[in-house]
């Protein structure tokens, strides 16, 4: 058999990860996850050898039963001849900032198989349900040759959706007793699932929690050729994990494989159908005028944003109290981000703001914009500006006018 020259010529690291090496596949995740190497010139060598993996994202909120799906996942697509791969995001320890090795110990059983490679990632703090290592862990992965990588999540709120961005197939776990919280979770993470899967559904509330999933997806717009179903499972009985593999590869066959690899490739296609959340945070890391402010946001969903700067000498007025003008802009900045959210362009058409108390050096202040009426052309929102003791420093009010742009 012909070696492909390409690989024979590359690297001694890269033909080791390509042969499938486990001790090399480990030690450059390693180097990922450390930042000693450039995810970017990473993803660029790697690019030629990607789109072989299926990436399976598993979210949902804490307690879900993520960890636990995957274990009885893995044993179903074992049994059908699949090799697999799991990072797994776990919270970062408060003492090494390394990950709490919760999931590794709950997928044990399948963690000397020699087709299974799973990798315990800590989040570190970032937002989003994953690692910001995920996504280049995802392409030393599927170079290595396995047929699916999986993807669990840390647990996740309504805004963190960042699997969207890394995942082929996203699947939602939700566990019973959700009741009307399913409305506060809609315009979030259950918007982005291709797949709804009840977990413990063995337990009391099961079928009212997918009786209210099923009744959210009428309110949702139905993706092309791909009907999202909401399946029952238990994990710990085994029961509907069959289904769910028959699901997911319902929808490679419908969505393919390489789904993300189009996404990285055009990065704008999919905007339209990005978390608002999503969209809020992006925005604000391309103004570069928040940005030399010092202002970040810390907050976002629909309709709303909330931002923090805390002050320091370069915010003063020449009466040594926060500058009038950078409390405005902080308002500005949350009220800019949450008319936007929504994915039209949103421009500011008329603002007024009240002073109450100063604030100074050292102080930290959060802007909290939410919205208060919307219309086809106009939308109305209101900006409260605190310290951290509570206080009220600033009320702000503004009004857009919503064109029929895209965001950005």
């Amino acid at each position: 058999m012909k070696r492909d020259p390409q690989v024979h010529e590359a690297p001694a690291w890269l033909q080791a990860v390509l042969a499938g090496q486990r001790g090399a596949i480990a030690r450059v995740l390693s180097q990922v996850e450390r930042g000693d190497r450039d995810t970017a010139s990473l993803s660029a060598t790697l690019a030629p050898h990607l789109g072989r993996a299926h990436v399976l994202g598993i979210t949902g909120a804490p307690g879900a039963g993520k960890s636990t799906l995957v274990h009885a996942l893995l044993g179903e697509l074992l049994a059908r001849g699949k090799t697999l791969a799991v990072i797994a995001v776990d919270p970062s320890s408060p003492i090494s900032g390394g990950a709490v090795l919760g999931d590794r110990v709950r997928m044990g059983e399948h963690g000397a198989h020699p087709d299974v490679f799973i990798r315990s990632v800590a989040s570190r703090g970032h937002l989003g349900g994953l690692s910001q290592a995920t996504a280049a862990m995802i392409d030393v992965l599927d170079a290595a040759g396995f047929d699916m990588v999986i993807v669990e999540t840390v647990g996740a709120g309504q805004s963190e959706v960042e699997i969207m961005r890394v995942a082929d197939t996203r699947l939602v776990a939700c566990p019973p007793g959700l009741g009307d919280d399913v409305q506060a979770l809609k315009a979030g993470i259950l918007e982005i699932a291709d797949l709804l899967v009840v977990t413990k559904s063995d337990l009391p509330g099961a079928e009212p929690a997918a009786r209210h999933l099923k009744d959210m997806l009428h309110l949702r717009a139905a993706a092309e050729g791909w009907k999202v179903p909401v399946l029952r499972v238990s994990s710990t009985a085994g029961t509907g994990i069959a289904e769910l593999a028959d699901g997911i590869e319902a929808h490679i066959a419908v969505a393919g494989r390489g789904r993300r690899l189009q996404h990285q490739a055009h990065p704008t296609a999919h905007r339209a159908h990005e978390a608002p959340a999503d969209r809020v945070r992006r925005l604000a890391a391309l103004d570069p005028f928040v940005r030399s402010l010092g202002i970040s946001c810390v907050e976002a969903g629909p309709g709303m944003a909330a931002v923090e700067i805390t002050l320091g000498a370069q915010h003063l007025n020449f009466n040594g109290t926060c500058h009038g003008g950078v409390t405005f802009a902080l308002a500005d900045t949350a009220f800019g981000l949450a008319s936007n959210s929504h994915g039209k362009v949103a421009a500011g058409i008329d603002a007024h703001i009240t002073y109450q108390v100063a604030a100074n050096e050292g102080d930290t202040l959060l802007a909290r914009a939410t919205e208060v009426s919307r219309s086809k052309k106009l939308a109305v929102y209101r900006v409260d500006v605190t310290r951290r003791d509570g206080a009220m420093v600033s009320s702000f009010t503004g009004t857009v006018y919503v064109t029929q742009r895209a965001t950005p």
